[in-house]
């Protein structure tokens, strides 16, 4: 009786410590993110990811002495999957909201960002104001599709950006809304084959700050990104990746 009551308790501690293991060895951050997102994050022919985001990860994982493993998936499961314990970090061009706070933990703000207003060229749409009753093309559980839809707006969501930019331009929709940086990037692409046919309106819908996620309990990993996230934003080495892939930035912080 002793004996058995020994090998249960040694099982359950065996399993407390089980449920204690992080999602990642402790010198490797594993990066949930759903590649669809230029410049912060692309698919490559060759089934790598490039983009802003990797390179800033993988910088801070060089001077945290661990190593960036990216895990690929549509963009609904990038939070959910960090808050549940399967990726350490969730890397997606993803907005800071005080919703996704109850259930992430962010890094601070590393870049502002807007959400842009995308058009079939020598559409009737010149702004906001002209989007109502409109269909407006979005992609699934980012903040272009809580926005449209707590404002009123007759929404068509989509897994992935790709899917809402044709949309558009079949016209199964009257305009397109995503974050501005991408926008540029996907229009320009697609206006290089079918000249002038997308424009981005002047009138961005909104302006938000991108950062990291994290698991709650996370604390301590985060405050020290914090600490060399900042560095390398005063030091311009952010500013350098943004040029880098041909893209303004706007520092989140103030001079």
């Amino acid at each position: 009786m002793k004996k058995t009551f020994a090998m249960l308790l040694a099982l359950s501690m065996i399993f407390a410590l089980t449920l204690s293991v992080p999602a990642s060895a402790a010198d490797t951050l594993t990066m949930a993110t759903s590649p669809d997102f230029p410049p912060f994050e692309e698919l490559q022919s060759d089934g790598s990811v490039v983009g802003i985001e990797v390179d800033l990860l993988n910088m801070i994982c060089d001077k945290l002495g661990m190593e960036l493993k990216i895990e690929q998936m549509d963009f609904d499961s990038v939070l959910p999957g960090v808050q549940a314990g399967k990726y350490d970090v969730g890397v997606s061009g993803i907005s800071v909201t005080e919703k996704r706070q109850k259930n992430v933990l962010f890094t601070e703000p590393y870049c502002l960002a807007a959400q842009a207003i995308v058009v079939n060229t020598g559409s009737d749409i010149t702004g906001k104001a002209d989007l109502d009753k409109k269909k407006i093309a979005v992609q699934t559980g980012t903040t272009a599709e809580s926005f449209c839809m707590e404002n009123g707006y007759k929404v068509s969501s989509f897994q992935a950006n790709s899917d809402a930019e044709m949309a558009l331009v079949t016209g199964k929709v009257d305009a397109w809304v995503i974050d501005d940086l991408t926008a540029a990037e996907m229009v320009k692409a697609y206006n290089k084959d079918h000249p002038d046919a997308l424009t981005i309106l002047d009138e961005a819908m909104t302006t938000e700050p991108y950062a990291f996620a994290f698991a709650f309990g996370s604390e301590d990993l985060v405050a020290k990104i914090n600490e060399i996230q900042a560095e390398l934003i005063k030091d311009g080495t952010v500013a350098g990746l943004f040029e880098k892939f041909d893209a303004p930035y706007t520092s989140p912080i103030s001079e």
